[in-house]
C-alpha cells in the first residue's frame, strides 16, 4: 500500500535577501522545531502565498508602530518635541510616481509623510496566476476556494534613526570575481569554466533539504524527487520540471528517470492523464551538454553508448505511454525540450515561448523522434530549417506548423491551462485512452523505430573525437543559451 508522507508550513519566521538579489523566507514546518527552520525562495512558496503575506502585513504593522513611537524615545521630558525645531533630519526617498526636488521637503513635512507612509499598508499588485490548494498546505477557515496569487515587493523598511548615534549605512555584499585562463587549450577553458563556479553549484545541489521539493504522491519506497515536483491532482497528474542537478530544467540520465518514475506511477494509478510543465520562465533547455561532456571525456565510447541508450529508453517511454500526455509550455523550449512535443498528445503555450533545434550548432543529430515527427507535422522544408539550420519558432510560429495546439496569453496561461485541463478530465477514462490508442496505432511502431536510428547516429557522433570537440566548442561559445 503506498504511503504519504507530507510536510505542512505552519508559519512564515523570517525573510532575507540572497547573495543573488533573490526574497528568501524562513518556513516552520508544522509539527518542527526551529532547529529544523528552512530558508526557502519565494517561488517554492507560490501554493500557500496566505503565509507570505501574513508574515509581511504583520512586519508592516511592527514598522508602523515602532514609527509613530520614535518621538517617545527621546525620554518623558521630550514627548512634545517637534522634530522641525530640535535639528534632527529625517530622510525620505522620493517616490517614483511623484519625484519632486529635495528643496521643497522641511523636516516637519519629511517627519508627517514618513508616520502616514509607515500607517499606510501598500497595495501589492496581484500576479494573474492561479494558485490550487495542494494537499500539503491546510488553509486557514475562509481560504478554501482558489485564490488568485499575490507576490510581496522587495521592500526593505525605512531605518529607523537612533538618538544618541547616526545610522551607519551597510555596505553591499563582497562581489565575487570571475578568473579567466587567457588563451589556453580548448578543453582547459571549458574544465576552467565549469571548475570554481561549478565546483560551487555542486556543492550547494549535493545540500538538498528533503522538504524543499513535496510530492503529494510517494511510493511504497517513499521515493523523494529532486528535480521534479510531481503534484496527484483530482484526476490527473502534474508534473513539473524543477531541476537541482541542472540549470534551465535541462535533461541528464537523473532527470529522466526521475520523469520515467513519475510517469510510470501515473500510468497506474487512477490519472486520467499527465500535464508536464515547468518551474520558472524556461519549460526545457534540451540535454544537458556539460553533464555529457564529462562523462565523454572518461570514457568516449563507453559513455556515449551508455548516453544514447538512456535517451533511446526515456524516449520510448512517451511513445508507449497509453494515457494523454499534455504538455504547458510555459517558456523557451530547445533541443529535446522541443522535440518530444509531438510525442504530447496536447500541447499549449505561452506567448512568450519560442522554440528550436540547434542540433548542427551543439554537435549533435536529431532526437526524440524529430527526424519522422517535424516532416510529418510541418513538411520537409520547414522541418530542414528546424532541425538543420536551427531556425527559431516563436509561439504563434510554432501554432501555424502544427507544433503547438493553442497559444495562450500570459497573464492566465496558468489559470486557462488549468480549466482545459479540467475540461479532459471530465470525460470518461477509457474514452481517451481508447481515442489516443486509434490515433497513434498508426505510428507506433514508425516511432519507435525513429528513435532506434536517432540513438545509433548519437553513439556513432557521440564516440568520434569530431564529435566531442563540437560540444567542446558549442559550450566554449554558447555565454547563455536559455
Amino acid at each position: 500500500m503506498a504511503t504519504e508522507e507530507l510536510y505542512e508550513v505552519e508559519r512564515i519566521v523570517d525573510k532575507r535577501r540572497s547573495r543573488k538579489g533573490r526574497v528568501e523566507y524562513l518556513v516552520r514546518w508544522r509539527g518542527y522545531g526551529s532547529e529544523s527552520d528552512t530558508w526557502e525562495p519565494e517561488t517554492h512558496l507560490s501554493a500557500c502565498m496566505s503565509y507570505v503575506h501574513e508574515f509581511n502585513r504583520r512586519h508592516l504593522e511592527r514598522d508602523a508602530a515602532l514609527l509613530r513611537s520614535t518621538p517617545n524615545s527621546f525620554g518623558p521630558t521630550r514627548r512634545g518635541v517637534d522634530l522641525a525645531k530640535s535639528g534632527i533630519k529625517i530622510l525620505v526617498p522620493r517616490s517614483p510616481m511623484n519625484p519632486r526636488p529635495d528643496s521643497e521637503d522641511s523636516p516637519s513635512e519629511a517627519a508627517q509623510s514618513l508616520e502616514a507612509g509607515a500607517q499606510e499598508a501598500h497595495p501589492v499588485p496581484p500576479e494573474v496566476a492561479l494558485l490550487e490548494k495542494p494537499a500539503a498546505i491546510q488553509l486557514a477557515p475562509g481560504q478554501e476556494r482558489a485564490r488568485m496569487g499575490t507576490r510581496p515587493r522587495n521592500q526593505n523598511p525605512l531605518p529607523l534613526l537612533p538618538p544618541p548615534t547616526p545610522v551607519t549605512p551597510m555596505t553591499p555584499a563582497a562581489v565575487h570575481s570571475l578568473c579567466s585562463s587567457g588563451n589556453t587549450a580548448l578543453m582547459e577553458a571549458v574544465t576552467g569554466a565549469t571548475g570554481a563556479v561549478g565546483k560551487r553549484r555542486l556543492e550547494e545541489r549535493s545540500t538538498f533539504d528533503k522538504r524543499l521539493r513535496v510530492s503529494v504522491r510517494q511510493t511504497e519506497s517513499a521515493y523523494r524527487y529532486r528535480d521534479i515536483v510531481v503534484k496527484k491532482q483530482d484526476g490527473f497528474t502534474y508534473i513539473l520540471l524543477s531541476t537541482k542537478s541542472s540549470e534551465n530544467n535541462a535533461l541528464n540520465p537523473e532527470v529522466m528517470k526521475e520523469i520515467q518514475s513519475a510517469m510510470a506511477t501515473a500510468a497506474s494509478d487512477d490519472s486520467k492523464l499527465v500535464l508536464i510543465g515547468a518551474v520558472g520562465s524556461v519549460f526545457c533547455c534540451g540535454l544537458d551538454f556539460l553533464y555529457f561532456i564529462r562523462r565523454l571525456a572518461d570514457d568516449r565510447k563507453k559513455e556515449s553508448i551508455k548516453m544514447a541508450e538512456t535517451i533511446r529508453t526515456f524516449v520510448n517511454t512517451f511513445i508507449q505511454f497509453r494515457k494523454p500526455i499534455v504538455a504547458a509550455v510555459n517558456g523557451p523550449a530547445l533541443g529535446l525540450g522541443a522535440a518530444l512535443l509531438p510525442l504530447c498528445d496536447v500541447v499549449w503555450a505561452n506567448e512568450k515561448a519560442w522554440f528550436q533545434t540547434p542540433y548542427s550548432t551543439c554537435g549533435q543529430t536529431p532526437d526524440g523522434c524529430s527526424s519522422f515527427t517535424f516532416p510529418r507535422i510541418m513538411g520537409p522544408a520547414s522541418a530542414n530549417e528546424l532541425l538543420l539550420g536551427g531556425r527559431k519558432l516563436t509561439a504563434q510560429e510554432a501554432c501555424l506548423k502544427g507544433l503547438v495546439s493553442q497559444v495562450l496569453w500570459p497573464g492566465t496561461f496558468t489559470q486557462e491551462v488549468m480549466l482545459r485541463v479540467k475540461e479532459l478530465v471530465a470525460v470518461d477514462s477509457q474514452v481517451l485512452q481508447e481515442s489516443k490508442a486509434l490515433m497513434r496505432s498508426t505510428s507506433r511502431s514508425a516511432l519507435e523505430q525513429a528513435n532506434e536510428r536517432e540513438c545509433e547516429a548519437l553513439k556513432r557522433v557521440w564516440g568520434s573525437l569530431q564529435g566531442t570537440d563540437s560540444i567542446l566548442q558549442f559550450l566554449q561559445k554558447r555565454t547563455e543559451l536559455c
